[in-house]
């Protein structure tokens, strides 16, 4: 069962809010406060899925969200199983403004070309996955957000001085996530002539780059500094600095879910109170973002 407002309320009061703010300890000391236990545990391993909770999420019970794994600073599986990155400390924020503990959430692992079917078949309650805002998508699910703008950029090897425009992609080999929205934009806005190659994630899309079976990666600027700041990666790749268009990550959830209105109103408290932009800083460093987001 929901539960009510008072509960709400509590959750986001206080001293509780602030100690369960994404890297917003009293101290700053900047520790790693992914989502799992409370108190600076580490996040346990993720469960097994047996599908989303059967009692409609928003109380003390579990609950399933649906994240990447393979996303640097987003949205990240960590050597010891827990999850990291900003999709991770918004969505444990928002289970937190539901009543939900930490360490009831069981995560699942979501590829692009899943979400929907992920949401709509109940395997999950949420999704929080760079999961961009589009007309198509929201015939099929419902959004809360953004929590994130981000803008397609391209990836290039560091030693490639032969792309220094957008038309310098055509005839060369760009990867891209199988489903994703840059997918169609290569073709209808960065270079219609260009060789499209997907993989179900980018991670692949980077190892083909680093060994040149790809000569760009395209995806949001986000991600890809996410992947150039990892330390095997370090000074091998740049960004080509061709921003395409917006994108405004949102958070998934089943049509016509009862809890839109709260995650809305929890997400623009975390932008409020500052959690947002210690979240920002502790996981995308890289990233200026002047002006947060407005959710909707």
């Amino acid at each position: 069962m929901f539960a009510g407002a008072g509960a709400v309320v509590v959750a986001l009061s206080g001293v509780l809010v602030w100690n369960l703010l994404p890297g917003g300890d009293p101290e700053g000391d900047g520790r790693d406060r992914t989502a799992g236990k409370s108190g600076g545990q580490e996040p346990s391993s993720p469960a097994p899925s047996t599908g989303a909770s059967t009692t409609p999420p928003g109380g003390t019970g579990p609950l399933t969200i649906g994240v990447k794994s393979d996303q640097p600073g987003l949205g990240w599986k960590k050597p010891d199983g827990g999850y990291a990155g900003l999709d991770v400390d918004v969505a444990t924020y928002l289970a937190r403004a539901l009543g939900h503990d930490p360490a009831a959430i069981t995560w699942k692992e979501v590829l692009s070309s899943t979400r929907e079917s992920a949401l709509s078949g109940g395997d999950v309650d949420l999704v929080v996955a760079t999961y961009t805002i589009n007309e198509a998508r929201k015939r099929q699910i419902d959004f809360v957000g953004p929590y994130l703008v981000a803008h397609q950029d391209v990836l290039v090897r560091a030693d490639d001085a032969s792309v220094t425009t957008r038309t310098d992609l055509n005839g060369k080999k760009v990867c891209a996530a199988t489903g994703s929205t840059p997918v169609l934009l290569i073709r209808t806005n960065l270079a219609p002539r260009a060789e499209v190659v997907t993989y179900d994630t980018y991670s692949r899309c980077i190892s083909e780059l680093a060994s040149g079976g790809v000569d760009a990666v395209t995806t949001d600027d986000a991600l890809l500094a996410g992947y150039a700041a990892q330390e095997e990666f370090k000074g091998r790749f740049r960004l080509a600095g061709f921003p395409v268009s917006e994108e405004r990550y949102g958070i998934g959830l089943p049509k016509g879910s009862p809890l839109r209105a709260r995650l809305t109103t929890a997400l623009k408290r975390m932008i409020d109170d500052g959690s947002w932009r210690r979240a920002m800083e502790k996981n995308l460093p890289l990233v200026r973002t002047d002006t947060p987001p407005n959710p909707e």
